[in-house]
C-alpha cells in the first residue's frame, strides 16, 4: 500500500469532477435547507433547483457537515494508504466547516493539517490543486499545506451579483452596505479579503459592472503564468462570453475552469452571479 499524503476539501471548491478523479482529492459535502428538507450539495440538490427555489422566495439556509462526516473521510483515506492529510476549506468567516474539520482531526488514525484557507469556490479549489500536486511530487503534509497557503495568498476573486439581497440575508454582508445598494440602484462588485466578502466598487449598470469585472480580472493575471475560472448562477451565456474574453486578453493563461456554482454559495449571491478567479502559478 502506497503511503501519501491524502487531500480532503468541502462541496464549496466546486473542483471539477475529472480534475478530482485526477489527484485523488476527497470532498465532503455541505448541505442545503430547503423550507425543511436538508439536501447535500452535489448530490442531491443542483443549482438549478436552488435558483428556481430562490426565484419562488422559498426559505433556504445552509448548514455545514458535523464532525462524524469528515471523520469518515480521514478514516477513508487512512485506509487507502495515506501517511498524512491536508484538509482545506472555505473561510471561516462563511462557515462553521473549519471547525468541524478541527474536531474530527484530533481522532483522526493519521496526522491531520486542517487549513481555513480564506477562499471558496475555485479559489478554495485552486489551493486543493496546489496541494495536490506537491503531494503527488512525493511532498509532505507541511510542504503541501505550504502550496495551498501561497496559492491563497496570492489569489484574487472578484463576484458580481445581480442584488445584495441574499448576501444581507444569509448574513455575509452587512445590511447598511445591502440597502444602500439597494437604494441607489447600483450594481455591486465584491471581493474576497480576509475571508470576507467586501464590497469593491459600486457601478451603475449591468453591463457596466461585468465590463468592470473583466478588466479586473486581465489587470491582476498582468503577463504571469495563471489559472482562472469563471463561476456563474442561471447565466451560463454570461459566463461563456467573459471567458471568451479572458482568453483572448490573458497572455499568460494556463488553464480555465467555467462552471456553475454550487447551491450552497448560490443560496447567498442569489441567481446573475458572475465571478472571476485568478490564480497565479
Amino acid at each position: 500500500m502506497s503511503r501519501h499524503v491524502a487531500i480532503v476539501t468541502d462541496s464549496t471548491a466546486y473542483l471539477p469532477q475529472p480534475a478530482m478523479a485526477r489527484h485523488g482529492i476527497i470532498s465532503v459535502p455541505l448541505t442545503v435547507v430547503l423550507g425543511d428538507e436538508a439536501l447535500e450539495e452535489g448530490t442531491e440538490i443542483s443549482a438549478r433547483s436552488l435558483a428556481l427555489a430562490l426565484q419562488k422566495r422559498r426559505s433556504v439556509t445552509t448548514s455545514r457537515p458535523g464532525p462524524q462526516e469528515f471523520a469518515r473521510a480521514y478514516r477513508a483515506a487512512a485506509d487507502a494508504g495515506a501517511s498524512g492529510i491536508v484538509s482545506l476549506h472555505l473561510s471561516a468567516e462563511f462557515s462553521g466547516t473549519y471547525d468541524s474539520a478541527v474536531v474530527a482531526a484530533r481522532t483522526a488514525p493519521v496526522p491531520v493539517r486542517v487549513v481555513d484557507t480564506g477562499m471558496v469556490a475555485m479559489a478554495l479549489g485552486f489551493c486543493a490543486l496546489a496541494a495536490a500536486e506537491v503531494s503527488e511530487a512525493g511532498g509532505t503534509v507541511d510542504e503541501a499545506v505550504a502550496a495551498a497557503e501561497k496559492r491563497a495568498a496570492d489569489m484574487s476573486a472578484y463576484f458580481y451579483v445581480d442584488t445584495l439581497e441574499y448576501l444581507r440575508r444569509g448574513g455575509r454582508i452587512g445590511a447598511a452596505q445591502a440597502l444602500l445598494g439597494s437604494a441607489l440602484a447600483v450594481k455591486p462588485l465584491l471581493t474576497l479579503d480576509g475571508g470576507r466578502i467586501e464590497m469593491l466598487e459600486k457601478v451603475r449598470t449591468a453591463s457596466k459592472a461585468i465590463a468592470r469585472l473583466e478588466e479586473l480580472a486581465v489587470d491582476r493575471a498582468g503577463s504571469a503564468a495563471v489559472d482562472v475560472a469563471v463561476h456563474h448562477l442561471a447565466a451560463p451565456e454570461r459566463a461563456e462570453k467573459l471567458a471568451e474574453r479572458l482568453r483572448e486578453r490573458i497572455p499568460g493563461l494556463v488553464e480555465l475552469h467555467v462552471s456553475e456554482v454550487g447551491a450552497v454559495i448560490g443560496a447567498h449571491t442569489g441567481p446573475g452571479l458572475l465571478a472571476a478567479v485568478v490564480s497565479p502559478r
